[in-house]
């Protein structure tokens, strides 16, 4: 059954394993985007790479989210999912320190790049479909929405230090030993999920008439009729999916436009991101007030739609622009598309989590990771093949254009109806969208 609590005073602040993963999570995502510019550029300036072979960069490390997401839920769903989480961080940890290390050692390649952002990658397929899992066996289902938004905050705090911290490191030790960074920051995250105290209940693995539960490919099959299944579930992955698709084709060739094409430099980048990441920071902040004010349903479909325009006006920037502008116009992109990203994300996460009974967590969560994220290496790949031969402008161009209409599955599907969060399913009880529809329907 589910289970139910009054409001905790003070609210998740009191939390003291929540704390942990909390710190664990801002540690973490700040190392991360150090390593988001540092590593471009060991292959953009000390490789020397091409334009496509940055742009492989990004498609080997969300490669995995494709080909091992579904896998991943399955195994989520049947272990505990904190030692996941430490294991994640501990394994990402060392690979990342290989980097600066080869460096030293005059042996770095593109491939060795290659290989870590594939290893690491996988790691993070697990930890992600842990993470998500994770958090609603270590706070109440009321609480999720506090939760998510909380986090959130940390990956927005880290976006708005971590860009400009990056390019100043970059400048001063060089991209490599930024990395080393990111290996310490896992590490770091890594000891603060080991001192979380909170018992995890062993998963359940029983189905809810209390049959014994099937096969490994009929619990992927599972969680893929539970996402597929739910007009809700599958218009929220097609809009997140098609909005990484064409963020990625953009992401490709980004650092290219801005380095090669406009002149910017690593600190340049760095500052304007993180101005823009403030944004994010924002949206964390407001996120719930948002929601709460003009409903769930409405706050989805709105700020799914308000990421992607700006690209089309950095696209269309002309070569020669003072660099103290294009620092402003990147910063304004970027602060645009922080702000609806974040915001559309703590809402439908939350609702995702507050509609799946705990059984199925996993892989509802990998089903989603496997169709938002396994656009991205495809993405990746269109970038880097359109940068290649019609261009990085563009393509940036295209991307805009085609993200722009990434909310429409949103806007025409059930999702655009539903007012408050609504109450949580248990696993034995669980009747899909028609709790939901119970949830939103008019009193």
């Amino acid at each position: 059954m589910s289970r139910t609590s009054s409001p905790r005073a003070g609210g998740l602040l009191r939390h003291p394993d929540f704390l942990k993963l909390w710190s664990a999570e801002t540690i973490s995502q700040l190392g991360s985007q150090v390593s988001a510019l540092a590593i471009p550029f060991v292959a953009l300036e000390i490789l020397n790479a091409s334009t496509f072979e940055i742009a492989l960069l990004n498609v080997v490390e969300m490669l995995p989210f494709l080909l091992v997401g579904l896998a991943a839920g399955v195994w989520v769903d049947r272990l505990r999912r904190r030692p996941i989480l430490i294991a994640g961080d501990l394994g990402r940890a060392a690979l990342l320190a290989t980097i600066p290390l080869a460096h030293v050692l005059g042996v770095l390649t593109i491939l060795q790049l290659y290989l870590v952002g594939a290893a690491v990658g996988v790691l993070t397929v697990f930890f992600d479909v842990a993470y998500q899992s994770y958090l609603p066996s270590l706070v109440e289902r009321d609480e999720l929405q506090e939760g998510n938004a909380k986090l959130e905050m940390s990956r927005a705090g880290a976006q708005v230090i971590g860009p400009g911290m990056a390019g100043v490191l970059i400048g001063l030790v060089k991209a490599p030993f930024a990395v080393a960074l990111d290996a310490l920051s896992f590490l770091g995250s890594g000891l603060f999920l080991w001192w979380i105290r909170r018992p995890e209940p062993a998963p359940e693995r029983h189905a809810p008439d209390g049959a014994p539960s099937p096969g490994f490919r009929a619990e992927m099959a599972e969680g893929l009729h539970w996402v597929l299944g739910s007009p809700y579930l599958r218009n929220i992955a097609a809009c997140t999916g098609s909005s990484n698709l064409f963020s990625s084709i953009a992401f490709a060739v980004m650092l290219v436009f801005a380095v090669r094409i406009l002149g910017m430099t690593a600190a340049g980048i760095g500052l304007a991101f993180s101005i823009g990441s403030l944004g994010a920071l924002l949206g964390a902040l407001t996120a719930n007030r948002i929601s709460k004010r003009i409903g769930v349903g409405p706050t989805i479909v709105i700020f799914a739609a308000l990421g992607a325009p700006p690209m089309i006006f950095f696209a269309l920037v002309p070569v020669g622009t003072p660099q103290p502008v294009l620092i402003g116009l990147v910063a304004l992109t970027g602060f645009l598309g922080s702000l609806s990203g974040v915001v559309y994300n703590v809402a439908q996460v939350s609702f995702r989590q507050a509609i799946t009974p705990a059984r199925l967590q996993g892989r509802m969560n990998a089903t989603m990771r496997w169709i938002v994220w396994g656009t991205m290496p495809i993405g990746g790949i269109v970038g880097g093949l359109l940068g290649t031969f019609i261009g990085v402008r563009e393509t940036i161009l295209l991307a805009g254009i085609g993200g722009s209409l990434t909310f429409l599955p949103v806007l025409l599907s059930p999702v655009r109806g539903i007012r408050e969060m609504p109450a949580p399913v248990d696993d034995e009880t669980a009747e899909g969208d028609e709790k939901i529809a119970e949830a939103d329907a008019p009193v």
